[in-house]
């Protein structure tokens, strides 16, 4: 059986067997490494912006860019999920720097499963109570959380995401961790209020 260690370099090595074909302008190449990493990007970006129309955007125009760039890829030097991760992110922090409308014909998406409806709600409600916190979060510290827990990226790789030390994403989850569990506690004090009111 096959260690996780070994699994994370077969794969690296497969993306830059992919790399070096794309930049002899293999497009069967870029169609593999886009397939390979498409979906998981588009969770990271989902996660940031809370729109699948801008997450879907945003992989694009960071797919795009791979190709545009091929001939000056670095390849080896870093994994290119890290790459595609930190130029996912940029994008995503631009685009929520610009002032945008909500999309109010949004509804959020019901889990799968065998759940019964009580249970399916409770998950909903929590999920949402938990997105809303992760929202209320400055974008550095969301963004250190999100690939923290949701993509089970280590420190190191986070930093080399965020183009900073591991000690500033360190401080970067405590903080965020900090201010979910004062959010969610906030949370907790809004709905015990609700049902004490007359």
């Amino acid at each position: 059986m096959e260690g996780e260690g070994a699994a994370v370099r077969r794969a690296r090595d497969e993306d830059d067997r992919l790399l070096e074909r794309i930049a002899n302008d293999d497009r069967d190449a870029f169609a593999r490494l886009v397939e390979r990493h498409a979906d998981r990007g588009f969770a990271l970006a989902l996660r940031i912006l809370k729109n699948a129309d801008d997450a879907d955007d945003v992989v694009q125009d960071s797919f795009l860019k791979l190709w545009t760039h091929r001939k000056r890829m670095e390849i080896g030097r870093a994994k290119f999920s890290t790459w595609l991760y930190r130029v996912i992110t940029n994008r995503c922090i631009d685009l929520r720097r610009k002032p945008v409308m909500d999309d109010l014909d949004a509804t959020p998406e019901v889990a799968d499963g065998q759940e019964d409806a009580p249970t399916q709600m409770h998950r909903a409600s929590m999920n949402s109570l938990l997105e809303s916190a992760l929202a209320k979060l400055p974008d550095q510290q969301r963004i250190a959380v999100i690939l923290s827990y949701h993509e089970s990226m280590s420190n190191a790789e986070i930093a080399e995401v965020m183009e900073t030390t591991v000690m500033a994403v360190e401080s970067l989850l405590k903080r965020g961790r900090q201010h979910l569990r004062r959010h969610l506690a906030q949370a907790e004090d809004d709905i015990r209020q609700s049902f004490t009111r007359d």
